[in-house]
C-alpha cells in the first residue's frame, strides 16, 4: 500500500494526511477534518484547533487495488481511522462518505422510487457500514463495490465507533468482519446494533473465512441468532461483493424499507377516528386501534391474541346474522351492514360494520380488516354519530330483518318519491316507507354532510315510536328542500313590504314574458365628471377635500360631502387615501400612477345616472370596509393579502350596475341573464368587467407585477367576496358564520374568561373560517346604511327607494312582472320598507358580526335610526322624516 503517510497539521488544526511515495502527484492530500484530537492509523495527534475529529470516517478518494483500469483515479489513497481520540468529547459519525466522482465510469448515488400497494416510495441511496478492524483486500473489496454501486460508505474500526456510526446513519446494510476474533467479538458486536431500534430494518452481514477443502459444512444457526441475516465466504472480488451487495438491495434492504413505510399506516389507525380491527383468517384478534379501545371499552393488551368467540355477544343480532356475515366474507367478498356489540361494560351499542377480507400468503384469505362505526348516540360513551349504510355483499343477497337491510343492485332499484315524503299514521306502512326512504339515501356513493345527517335520522327512527318517526319523517322532508337557510314567510296576514323585498331581492325572478327584451348600455367609456383635476399623488389634492380625507377613518365620515365636492367621482380620492393606509402599493408593487388609472377607469365605468348604484356607493362601501378591516379582531384574523382582496372587491362589487334588480334583468331576458344563466347575474358581471378593465391595459393593470400563485390567490378572494354580495344566499352565508365563527368564539371565550387571543388565532388558522369572515364583511359593509348615522341613513333610505320606484315605472311600461310592487312611487311607505329590510336582513347579521367585530357606536346607530323609522310609521308618515323636520327645513 505504499510507505508510511505523513501527518501535518496546519496553524488552524487541520489535518493533513500526505502519503510520501505520491509527493509529487495532484492528488497527494486529503483534507481530512479539523479537531483536537484523531487516531489515524494508531497515530495520536493533538492540535489547538475546534474539537470534533470523527472517530469513523469516510474518504473523499481511495486508490483501487492494482492494476487500476485507465480511467480509474490512480492516484487517490486513504487513510482509515483508529481509535477514538480521548479528549473526553462526544464525536459523531464523522464525514458523510463520497464515494462519487467527477469521473463518468463511477455511478453516482441517486434515489429510487418503488411502491408498496398504492402508497409511492422514494428511497433515498443505500448506507452501508463496514467494520472491519483493519484495511485488507476484502474491506478494499466492499468499498469498491459501494462505490460500483453508487452507494454511500463508512468505514469504522473498533465495536464503540461502529455503533455510534450506526446511530447516527442508521445504515441498511452492515458487513462485519467475522474471520479472526482476536481483534473484536464480531458476534458481540451484531447484537449490540440489534439491541438497537434503527437495526429493526438493517440486514447485517458476515464475512466468514473460506473453508478448505476437507472441512465440513459449519451451521448457519449460530450467525442467525446473533443477529446475523446473511454469511458471506471470503472473497475480495469487486464482482463478487458487489453481486453480494446488490442481492441484498434487491431483496432484503427493499422488502425491510416496504415495512419501514408501513410505520405510517398504523399511525394513520392510531389516529383515525374509525374503529379499526384486524383478525387472522380464524378470527383471532391481532391489532385495533386506540378509538376501537374507546368504542368498547377494552384495553388493547385484553383483546390482542384473542379469538373473537371468546367476548360477550349482543343478544340484539338476529340469530343467523354472524352465519351471513361468515358465509360472504369467506368467499373474499366485503360486507357491510348494521351490527350489534357489547361493550366490556355489558352495554349493547349498534354499529355500522364494514368488513373487508385481505389476502395473503399463498393466496389465501390471510386477515379481515373491520371498520366500526357508531349508528346512534351511546349514554355511556357519548360518541358522535358516524355513517349508517344499507348491508350489502357484492354478487349475493342474503335475508335481513330491521338491523340490517337487504342487499340490493343499487342500479336496479327504483324509490317512489311521493312514498318518501308522505305521511300517515298507520304503522306497518311507515315502517316501509322508513326501508324505503334509507335504502334510497344509503344508495348514494358520495356522501355529503346532508346526507350523513338523513342517514343519523334514519337510523334514529328504527326504534322510535311511531310519533317520533312521523317527526323525524317531516323533519326528513324539510331537509330534502333546496332553500335551507332562507326563511319561509307565512301565507297568511303577511307583511307585503318583506314579501316584495324577498322577492325582489332573494330570487332570480323567473317568470318570462315572450318579446320582452332589456338591454341597458355598457358605459365603458370615461364620464364626464366636470372640472375637477384628477391628483397626481395622494399628496396633490385639492385643500378641500383633503379637510374631508382627513375624517375618513371615522365611522360617520360624510360621503356625500365628499361626493358634492368631488363633482360625484368620490372613489378615486377616498381610495388613494384608504389604500395608501392599507399598503396596497406595495404589496401589489405597482406605483400610485397605476393605481391612480385603475381607480379613475372603475370609477368612469359606474353610472353616475344611478340614484343608488353609483361610485358614490362604492366608495361607501370601501370605506365601511376599511373602517372594519381596522378592527383589532378582523385585523387579527385576516392576513395582508385578505386586506388588499376586501378593499378591491369593495371597490368594484357594483361597478358598471345598471339600476335594476337580477330579478328584473332575468324577467326582461336582458343580455346579462343570458350570459349567466340567471344566476347571481350582476355579481358576476361586475367582477368579470372589473377584471377585464384591469387587465385590458397595462397603465391600470395594478396585477401586473404579481406572480401567478399570488395573482390566482388574490384573483379568487376578490370573486368569492364579490358574489357573497348576491342576496338570494344571505342566510346561507349569515348562519354559516354565526355556527363557524359566533358560537365556537363564544364558548372559547367564555373558558379562557374573555381572552381571546387563542381564539382568534385558531380562525387565522383555518381558511374556511377566513372566507367567511370577509364574505360577512363585505355583506355588511355592502348594506350598512341602517347603521350609519341618521342623516346618511335617511339620504341613502331615499335614494335606493327611487332606483326601486324607477325600476317598477319602467316594468309597467314594457308590460314585465312587476317583481317588487310595493315601491310604487304613489304608495309606497318608505319608512315600513326600511323597518322590513331591517327587521328581515339587517338586525340578525349586524348583532353576529358585532359578536365578533365588537361595533357598539354602529349598532347604537341602527338602534336609533330603526327608531326613527317605527315612529315615521306609527304616525303613518310616508316619508323620511317627520313632519316638524320638514317644517324646519331638516
Amino acid at each position: 500500500m505504499g510507505c508510511a503517510p505523513s501527518i501535518h497539521v496546519s496553524q488552524s488544526g487541520v489535518i493533513y494526511c500526505r502519503d510520501s511515495d505520491e509527493s509529487n502527484s495532484p492528488h497527494q492530500t486529503t483534507t481530512i477534518s479539523q479537531g483536537t484530537a484523531a487516531t489515524l492509523h494508531g497515530l495520536f495527534v493533538k492540535t489547538d484547533a475546534a474539537d470534533s475529529i470523527p472517530s469513523v470516517l469516510a474518504y473523499q478518494s481511495r486508490q483501487p487495488p492494482p492494476p487500476p483500469p485507465p480511467n480509474c483515479p490512480a492516484h487517490r489513497r486513504r487513510k482509515p481511522a483508529g481509535r477514538e481520540g480521548r479528549s473526553g468529547v462526544h464525536h459523531c459519525c464523522g464525514v458523510e462518505a463520497e464515494t462519487q466522482t467527477s469521473q463518468t465510469d463511477v455511478k453516482q448515488a441517486s434515489a429510487t422510487e418503488t411502491e408498496i400497494g398504492p402508497m409511492r416510495l422514494t428511497q433515498d441511496p443505500i448506507q452501508v457500514l463496514l467494520i472491519f478492524v483493519k484495511e485488507d483486500k476484502q474491506s478494499d473489496g466492499f468499498w469498491w463495490a459501494c462505490d460500483r454501486a453508487g452507494y454511500r460508505c463508512n468505514i469504522a474500526r473498533t465495536p464503540e465507533s461502529a455503533l455510534e456510526c450506526f446511530l447516527d446513519k442508521h445504515h441498511e446494510i452492515i458487513v462485519i468482519d467475522h474471520r479472526n476474533s482476536r481483534y473484536f467479538d464480531a458476534e458481540a458486536i451484531c447484537r449490540s446494533i440489534r439491541a438497537t431500534k434503527p437495526a429493526e430494518h438493517t440486514v447485517i452481514l458476515a464475512v466468514v473465512p473460506q473453508m478448505s477443502g476437507n472441512q465440513e459444512e459449519t451451521s448457519v444457526l449460530p450467525l442467525l441468532h446473533a443477529g446475523f441475516n446473511r454469511r458471506f465466504l471470503e472473497n475480495s472480488s469487486i464482482t463478487a461483493c458487489y453481486n453480494e451487495l446488490i442481492q441484498i438491495e434487491h431483496s432484503e434492504v427493499r422488502s425491510q424499507f416496504k415495512l419501514r413505510a408501513c410505520n405510517s399506516v398504523f399511525t394513520a389507525l392510531e389516529h383515525c377516528h374509525e374503529a379499526i380491527e384486524i383478525t387472522s383468517e380464524d378470527h383471532v384478534i391481532q391489532y385495533v386501534n386506540p378509538a376501537f379501545e374507546r368504542m368498547m371499552g377494552y384495553q388493547k393488551g385484553e383483546l390482542i391474541g384473542k379469538e373473537l368467540t371468546e367476548l360477550p355477544k349482543s343478544d340484539k343480532n338476529r340469530v343467523d346474522l354472524l352465519d351471513t356475515i361468515n358465509t360472504c366474507i369467506k368467499k373474499g367478498k366485503e360486507w357491510q351492514g348494521v351490527y350489534y356489540a357489547r361493550r366490556k361494560s355489558g352495554d349493547s351499542i349498534q354499529q355500522h360494520v364494514k368488513i373487508t377480507p385481505v389476502t395473503g400468503q399463498g393466496g389465501k384469505i390471510r386477515h379481515f380488516v373491520s371498520i366500526k362505526k357508531l349508528c346512534c348516540t351511546n349514554d355511556s360513551n357519548k360518541q358522535t354519530y358516524k355513517t349508517h349504510r344499507d348491508e350489502k355483499c357484492a354478487g349475493d343477497q342474503f335475508q335481513s330483518d330491521s338491523h340490517s337491510f337487504r342487499c340490493k343492485n343499487r342500479r336496479k332499484e327504483s324509490i317512489d318519491v311521493k312514498s318518501i315524503t308522505s305521511r300517515s299514521s298507520d304503522a306497518p306502512s311507515l315502517q316501509n316507507r322508513r326501508y324505503s326512504s334509507m335504502a334510497r339515501i344509503h344508495s348514494m356513493t358520495i356522501e355529503a354532510p346532508i346526507t350523513k345527517v338523513i342517514n343519523i335520522i334514519n337510523s334514529a327512527q328504527e326504534n322510535s315510536p311511531v310519533t317520533v318517526a312521523e317527526a323525524l319523517d317531516r323533519v326528513l322532508e324539510i331537509l330534502r328542500t333546496t332553500e335551507l337557510y332562507s326563511p319561509q314567510l307565512g301565507t297568511k296576514d303577511e307583511d307585503p313590504h318583506t314579501s316584495d323585498l324577498v322577492g325582489g331581492l332573494m330570487t332570480d325572478g323567473l317568470r318570462r314574458l315572450s318579446g320582452n327584451e332589456y338591454v341597458f348600455s355598457k358605459n365603458t367609456t370615461n364620464q364626464s365628471h366636470g372640472h375637477l383635476s384628477v391628483p397626481i399623488t395622494i399628496n396633490d389634492v385639492p385643500p378641500c377635500i383633503a379637510r374631508l380625507l382627513d375624517n375618513e377613518e371615522s365611522w360617520d365620515f360624510n360621503i356625500f360631502e365628499l361626493e358634492a365636492v368631488t363633482n360625484k367621482r368620490p372613489l378615486v380620492y377616498l381610495g388613494l387615501k384608504t389604500f395608501a393606509r392599507f399598503g396596497v402599493c406595495e404589496f401589489l408593487n405597482c406605483p400610485e400612477a397605476t393605481l391612480r388609472a385603475w381607480f379613475q377607469v372603475i370609477e368612469a365605468n359606474y353610472h353616475s345616472s344611478n340614484s343608488y348604484h353609483n361610485s358614490t356607493h362604492a366608495a361607501d362601501v370601501l370605506h365601511a370596509t376599511a373602517f372594519f378591516l381596522g378592527k383589532e379582531r378582523v385585523k387579527a384574523s385576516l392576513d395582508h393579502l385578505d386586506e388588499v382582496a376586501a378593499l378591491i372587491a369593495a371597490t368594484v362589487h357594483d361597478v358598471d350596475h345598471p339600476g335594476r334588480t337580477n330579478s328584473f334583468l332575468c324577467n326582461a331576458s336582458s343580455e346579462l341573464a343570458v350570459l349567466y344563466n340567471d344566476t347571481a347575474v350582476l355579481e358576476s358581471h361586475h367582477t368579470a368587467l372589473a377584471f377585464q378593465l384591469t387587465v385590458k391595459d397595462n397603465k391600470c393593470n395594478i396585477f401586473k407585477s404579481l406572480n401567478r400563485n399570488h395573482y390566482r390567490t388574490l384573483r379568487q378572494a376578490i370573486i368569492d367576496m364579490v358574489l357573497a354580495t348576491e342576496m338570494t344566499k344571505h342566510f346561507e352565508h349569515v348562519n354559516k358564520f354565526v355556527n363557524s365563527i359566533t358560537k365556537p368564539m363564544s364558548s372559547e371565550e367564555a373558558q379562557n374568561e374573555g381572552s381571546d387571543c387563542e381564539c382568534t388565532t385558531n380562525l387565522k388558522n383555518i381558511p374556511d373560517n377566513q372566507t367567511l369572515i370577509k364574505r360577512m364583511m363585505i355583506k355588511c359593509a355592502d348594506v350598512a346604511n341602517p347603521c350609519r348615522p341618521l342623516e346618511l341613513c335617511i339620504e341613502w333610505a331615499g335614494r335606493i327607494s327611487e332606483e326601486y320606484f324607477a325600476q317598477t315605472d319602467e316594468e309597467k311600461r314594457q308590460g314585465l312582472p312587476v317583481v317588487m310592487p310595493v315601491f310604487d312611487r304613489n304608495t309606497c311607505s318608505i319608512p315600513k320598507s326600511q323597518i322590513s329590510f331591517i327587521d328581515y336582513f339587517i338586525m340578525d347579521m349586524f348583532d353576529a358580526w358585532d359578536a365578533f367585530a365588537h361595533l357598539p357606536d354602529l349598532m347604537q346607530h341602527l338602534a336609533n335610526n330603526y327608531k326613527h323609522w317605527k315612529t315615521l310609521d306609527e304616525l303613518k308618515c310616508r316619508s323620511l322624516r317627520l313632519p316638524s323636520e320638514n317644517n324646519n327645513g331638516s
